[in-house]
């Protein structure tokens, strides 16, 4: 578990960015290749997997779980997949995936797991994959972490119904290891409508290239097919969440930004940033394999009003970015994220108010009035152990002197290197 805590001062960038910025690999697509590697019918090599805290308790937990994970190169992993009972408990620290996808990885032991997290991990959400795992007949003693898991000789099964309005990753969970069920599984969302919901695509499009075929032949409806998990060698595209805050600073600070190796095509929410970034003013350019936001600085920022409920997790950094343009923006459709790392609603309500920032949370997003950088002020930023929110006070300290965060080894969570990748990025000219 995260216990020490480190300060860190959100540097001021004092001149336009000309900045490149190589970015880890994704998480999403990370944690899914492990887990159906670990399921899987033969070894399989990894290429570009992330580095961080999320991607290394996913590869503890499957370890104790019976797949042998092994590093072959700085960001190559060989896995042989397996399946035993662990002896001891498993660490989900504050990592959504891993409280969420390893449960139903552990149904497939006979036995009893046992889940532990941080402490901020009790209060994220995960009844609703106990739930779906309690109707094929496995038995649970509580819907929070911790928790202990009894699955039985046999999973029952195929038809499962749930509610998943408060995270795209309960359906992805059943989803990654539902063709090793006996019976494979009839899944369907009952509930308000899904969030995230390209996650889930993304997710169905990695299980199709391994030989798992999800045929959904109508809205918040899935069925898979019990069979094996083809073995496969795959490549890890760079995070285009995480690409995100590093392409935003080009908005604040003016210049360019250039991400290379960004996918022509891809299944990652995050990728819709570029849109977003287009519509507050942006220039973006994409030249052999590499994207490049360049922008005037705050002084050009347009405001805007914008439904992130497909791509929630850009919510910190389009809020971070929105205060500083002059006029009123709106972020819609993401209630959800009152469960994610920390309530992030509220959190970023607090800590952006405590800037000066004129700001209101409403149902289901926030109403930010921007007047400019020029208005605002520094002060304490609180993280709330939530690596977003650590994205949103370093883009905020591009153009605000005085900005202390509170924590940033919470950004180890997606990129334990950030401090020194935003530093080399305001450095560069």
């Amino acid at each position: 578990m995260l216990t020490n805590q480190q300060p860190w001062t959100a540097p001021r960038a004092e001149h336009r960015l000309a900045g490149r910025v190589v970015v880890p690999g994704s998480k999403s697509q990370t944690n899914r290749a492990l887990v159906l590697a670990a399921l899987s019918d033969g070894p399989s090599v990894l290429d570009g997997a992330l580095a961080s805290r999320d991607s290394s308790l996913m590869s503890a937990g499957l370890r104790q779980l019976g797949a042998d994970i092994q590093p072959i190169g700085p960001s190559s992993i060989r896995v042989v997949p397996g399946l035993a009972r662990p002896v001891g408990p498993i660490e989900c620290g504050l990592a959504g995936t891993v409280m969420r996808f390893l449960p139903v990885v552990a149904a497939l032991v006979p036995g009893r797991t046992r889940f532990v997290g941080d402490e901020q991990a009790s209060r994220r959400p995960i009844g609703p994959v106990l739930d779906g795992l309690g109707q094929l007949g496995v038995k649970v003693d509580s819907h929070r972490l911790p928790f202990s898991l009894d699955a039985p000789g046999r999973l029952g099964g195929p038809q499962v119904t749930i509610d998943s309005a408060a995270s795209s990753q309960f359906i992805s969970a059943l989803l990654l290891a539902s063709a090793r069920f006996p019976q494979g599984i009839d899944l369907r969302h009952h509930g308000a409508s899904l969030p995230s919901a390209p996650h889930i695509a993304m997710t169905c499009a990695m299980l199709a290239d391994r030989g798992v075929t999800v045929v959904s032949d109508e809205p918040c409806h899935w069925v898979v097919r019990p069979g094996p998990i083809h073995a496969l060698d795959d490549v890890i595209e760079p995070d285009l969440t995480n690409a995100a805050v590093f392409l935003a600073a080009a908005l604040i600070v003016g210049g360019s930004v250039t991400v290379p190796s960004w996918p022509a095509n891809s299944t990652q929410p995050g990728a819709q940033f570029v849109g977003i970034a287009e519509r507050m003013g942006a220039t973006v350019s994409y030249v052999d394999g590499s994207v490049t936001i360049s922008a005037q600085g705050w002084q050009g920022l347009r405001p805007l009003d914008v439904d992130l409920h497909e791509v929630s997790e850009l919510t910190p950094v389009v809020a971070a970015t929105a205060c500083l343009a002059r006029g009123h923006s709106r972020i819609r459709g993401v209630a959800h994220i009152r469960g994610h790392e920390t309530d992030r609603l509220a959190a970023l309500e607090h800590e952006l108010a405590n800037l000066g920032v004129e700001i209101r949370r409403t149902s289901d997003g926030l109403d930010i009035a921007g007047h400019g950088a020029d208005k605002l002020h520094g002060g304490k930023f609180g993280c709330h152990a939530d690596h977003r929110m650590a994205h949103a006070g370093a883009l905020l300290g591009l153009a605000i002197d005085g900005i202390e965060l509170d924590d940033i080894t919470c950004t180890s969570k997606t990129m334990p290197k950030f401090p020194q990748m935003w530093a080399d990025l305001i450095q560069e000219v």
